[in-house]
């Protein structure tokens, strides 16, 4: 793990910190608070980053509501704590 991802994974939990309880983020408001300017080439760590939090048990990726894998998921996921 680089430093940008261990970023993303702090960006993650500060973001979830400041919403209330059950509330969700998007990867990409991680992405645009780690790298304003190039957020959108870090939308594939920033997924990776939600995976590795989830797998950790720290926080759950949902599509739809629903948990989801977010390496297998394809479109938009959510991620919040569990």
């Amino acid at each position: 793990m680089d430093d940008v991802d261990a970023r993303l994974e702090r960006a993650i939990d500060a973001l979830l910190d400041e919403r209330r309880a059950g509330a969700t983020i998007c990867p990409s408001e991680a992405a645009r608070a780690v790298d304003p300017d190039g957020w959108r080439e870090l939308m594939p760590p920033a997924r990776a980053a939600a995976g590795r939090l989830a797998a950790a048990g720290q926080v759950e990726v949902t599509q739809r509501g629903e948990v989801v894998n977010v390496a297998t998921a394809r479109g938009p996921v959510r991620v919040r704590r569990v």
